[in-house]
């Protein structure tokens, strides 16, 4: 598509949002830009743009052939993705196979216990509250969104949980837990939106346990960059 970038939409922690002359499209521009714990830590990775970006467009079009909606649309350069304007649905949709993060320190579980069955929690996306943890009586209450579009998200969140699990254990990674975001077309129709990146999953090696994902930088782990690359070249054959 032959889209130019005109005013920014908006800027988050780790990517730009721009208008372009098409409503119905927007640019995407991912930075190298770090952030933990709610924006508490900063740092820069350099290269985490480019991966994730192109990781994200890539499970996203491994998700489409495998019947997910997504709002991508073409890969412009390393750093830059059209996708589909949508309204974002204020939810951080969170799924997890394996203990780890918040979930272990909250339920005092042991950090890589295998859960016996998957999690599925959503978080009220509002940096000021620190993104509360919320439920189906909550987000009805706040009219988040609705309980037909609550469904849909939940059933897509967990088919792609199933998908990815699978897909990625062939480069023998695990994929502990992930969060997701998801979007509305102006018909109504409900996609998969924002990225699905080492920023948001946790991915381990299968045999070793080792991170491969932003816990690197969270816990000063270091050889983080290294981390993002191996990613990109499991998934994708890349150095």
């Amino acid at each position: 598509m032959n889209l130019t970038k005109k005013e920014q939409k908006y800027e988050g922690k780790a990517k730009k949002v721009f208008l372009t002359e098409d409503p119905n499209y927007y640019i995407v521009s991912y930075k190298d830009d770090a952030t933990a714990f709610n924006g508490l830590k900063k740092g820069t990775i350099i290269g985490k743009g480019a991966i994730n970006n192109r990781v994200t467009n890539f499970l996203m079009k491994m998700l489409e052939t495998k019947g997910i909606p997504t709002d991508y649309v073409e890969e412009l350069n390393h750093t830059e993705t059209i996708v589909k304007a949508c309204k974002i649905v204020p939810l951080e949709v969170i799924v997890r196979n394996i203990a780890a993060g918040s979930l272990a320190k909250r339920l005092g579980l042991k950090e890589g216990e295998i859960l016996k069955s998957t999690v599925l929690e959503f978080c009220y996306k509002d940096d000021e509250l620190g993104d509360p943890l919320v439920n189906s009586y909550h987000i009805a209450a706040l009219g988040l969104c609705s309980k037909e579009d609550l469904a849909t998200i939940t059933n897509y969140a967990l088919k792609i949980n199933d998908i990815l699990r699978e897909y990625l254990k062939q480069d023998n990674i695990d994929l502990v837990d992930f969060k997701l975001e998801f979007g509305k077309l102006n018909d109504g129709t409900i996609i998969l939106a924002d990225e699905i990146s080492p920023d948001t999953c946790r991915f381990w090696d299968s045999t070793t346990h080792e991170k491969l994902d932003k816990d690197r930088f969270r816990r000063d782990l270091g050889n983080v960059e290294e981390a993002y690359h191996e990613v990109i070249k499991r998934l994708m054959g890349e150095n």
